[in-house]
């Protein structure tokens, strides 16, 4: 255990949480792709190919966290994880928040052309993405890093005159 923490920089056994519900995180999302993948072969063979996945998905975010952990400036390996989970909690929220304003608006599959009307639920999506981006950082005690993410990806977009 001692290197584990020594190893993700945790001083305190709190931030050992993050780890854990990284993990945990990336366990059910294994479990939901194996289970849209193979549903009709049983819980065993779901399970079974859960673990494959989730073995794969381990080491591909490990290697996203050693090439990003060069590019992101962060205190602590650990705060990885919890920017990661910011992420992912971000990009699920910004569609079950997206999906209700356009019903809201009246805009459906059935009475609009479906390629303007995923345009339509992209971009809905991608502007409470942002909002929620920033809400969810604070949340995890990241605001620092994800206005300045922000920021950046707003200055991509073209839209530097909303940021001074």
């Amino acid at each position: 255990m001692e290197k584990f923490k020594k190893q993700w920089e945790i001083q305190h056994n709190w931030q050992l949480l993050f780890p854990f519900f990284g993990l945990l995180i990336l366990g059910y999302s294994a479990f939901k792709i194996a289970n849209a993948i193979v549903k009709d072969y049983g819980l065993l063979v779901t399970i079974i190919i859960s673990i494959v996945i989730f073995a794969g998905l381990l080491k591909f975010v490990l290697f996203t966290f050693k090439k990003l952990e060069k590019k992101w400036i962060l205190d602590y390996k650990w705060e990885m994880i919890r920017v990661f989970m910011v992420f992912a909690f971000t990009g699920s929220s910004s569609l079950f928040v997206g999906r209700p304003i356009i019903k809201l608006i009246g805009i459906t599959k059935e009475n609009l052309n479906p390629v303007l009307y995923w345009f339509l639920f992209i971009i809905i999506g991608l502007i409470f993405y942002q909002i929620l981006l920033v809400s969810f950082g604070w949340l995890f005690g990241q605001f620092k890093f994800f206005w300045e993410f922000e920021k950046k990806m707003l200055r991509r977009f073209g839209l530097k005159r909303f940021l001074d």
